[in-house]
């Protein structure tokens, strides 16, 4: 099943008022925010904008089937458009404006497809993750044409991955009324900095998103989008670990020595629904040698109390094997194993399969022949006890499979991935992908 290709907002202004212009304040949380008209025939000029308290704003314009965008801070303006991408093929029945983390993107939905059609990295010229500048926000649009209704609010997403079970403490699904919960990737028009974490329920008709996960660092100031995330459910409240892979931008970029390390906050809010920021700490994780980043985390506390952790480690960008931990708390975790043969395998989930604990992961196909483009299944030591029988769709699709509910004498074992389907167009790159794939098991 797919959810791509909405960057849906959470507020519907609807059709109704004045049909050529509006303004509405939403301030937000985090930099992930949207603003979606709907268009009427036409070839007039339609200009959509985030403006802040400080008289900064970001817009982006679409005039006879031409995209352009437009920073304006400290008074200043620059004018940004691509001259591959900056041109709609079709006539778009809606046009949007995105922020996701440090960048500016416009996209149109041509026929049934939203398309990016221009996009402006931030970085360095605005700060967005400011939370004073990110409360005083309010969305706008002016059209010569009219405009048939609109929304604005926080961004969804142009693909899902990295799709986790929200569990209990021992590891069991954490249900709600006999759904299963899950947190996602959201994709944002980009590389790995524009995703951040949402929230997913998953029942018989299929996925319904119900919230979204930001994060505080304790060593940087700001709201960061970081995902690739684990909810736990403990006691009355909540542990969450996630990847700090918001403002990683590629191991080749301009940024020295770049790293990506794993954070858990913990809170007793309902993460289950709305929109949460929550302040971290680092989770200090062993090695089985020098590594450049830590990712993936999946947490379980198991019999006698004690934390397993799996995760993944990398000994440069992009070359990764999973680990395991263990101790008596998170912090103090000391190193157990590791499956140094591998080079590209991730998603690192732990399980209980009949009376014993497994290590699930996933085998990209950038692994040697022999174990690639597969689910192997590990014992605690990380050694390789079988693999799970189960199609592998594109991309690295994690094993996330679910048990049978102990009420539903029929259920039975199924598995929920994503696949490596790519959104938004040509100019977006790497990253914005992800359709969700639900597998059921055979009797």
């Amino acid at each position: 099943m797919s959810i791509v290709g909405i960057p849906f907002t959470s507020e519907d202004y609807g059709a109704g008022g004045d049909t050529r212009s509006a303004t509405a304040a939403t301030p937000h949380v985090a930099p992930y925010a949207a603003i979606e008209v709907a268009l009427s025939p036409g070839s007039g000029t339609t200009t959509l904008a985030l403006t802040a308290a400080d008289g900064s704003s970001l817009r982006v314009v679409l005039a006879d089937g031409s995209v352009s965008l437009a920073v304006t801070v400290d008074g200043a303006t620059s004018q940004h458009r691509s001259r591959r991408h900056g041109r709609v093929k079709v006539a778009p029945t809606r046009f949007a404006l995105t922020l996701t983390g440090t960048h500016l993107a416009a996209l149109a939905l041509e026929g049934d497809a939203w398309v990016v059609r221009g996009r402006v990295d931030l970085d360095g010229v605005l700060d967005t993750r400011n939370q004073a500048w990110l409360s005083g926000l309010t969305s706008s649009w002016v059209s010569t044409d009219d405009i048939t209704g609109w929304s604005a609010g926080v961004f969804g997403q142009l693909g899902l991955r990295d799709i986790r079970l929200v569990t209990h403490a021992d590891g069991s699904p954490y249900r709600q009324a006999g759904a299963v919960l899950f947190t996602a990737s959201s994709a944002g028009p980009g590389f790995f900095d524009t995703a951040h974490t949402s929230v997913w329920r998953l029942d018989e008709d299929g996925p319904t998103h119900t919230g979204d996960l930001y994060f505080e660092r304790s060593d940087r100031p700001g709201s960061f989008g970081d995902h690739a995330t684990h909810v736990v459910r403990v006691g009355d409240g909540w542990l969450v670990a996630t990847s700090t892979w918001s403002d990683f931008r590629g191991e080749k970029s301009e940024h020295p020595n770049p790293t990506v390390g794993i954070t858990v906050a913990e809170t007793t809010a309902d993460l289950t629904h709305g929109q949460h920021l929550l302040p971290t700490r680092p989770l200090a994780l062993p090695t089985s040698g020098p590594s450049v980043g830590t990712w993936d985390p999946h947490l379980v506390r198991t019999e006698n109390g004690k934390w397993l952790v799996a995760y993944v480690s990398a000994k440069k960008f992009f070359d990764f094997h999973p680990v395991l931990a263990s101790g008596p708390s998170l912090d103090d975790l000391t190193f157990r194993a590791a499956a140094t043969d591998r080079r590209a395998t991730e998603g690192t989930t732990i399980v209980r399969l009949d009376d014993d604990w497994r290590v699930l992961a996933s085998d990209g196909r950038d692994n040697p022949r022999a174990t690639r483009g597969r689910f192997p299944i590990f014992d605690l030591e990380l050694r390789e006890v079988g693999t799970l029988d189960a199609p592998y769709p594109s991309n690295i699709p994690w094993p996330t499979v679910i048990a049978p509910d102990e009420y539903r004498p029929d259920d039975l074992w199924s598995l929920v991935t994503f696949d490596g389907t790519t959104a938004g167009g040509r100019l977006t790159g790497y990253g914005t992908h992800g359709d969700v794939v639900v597998m059921r098991a055979s009797r």
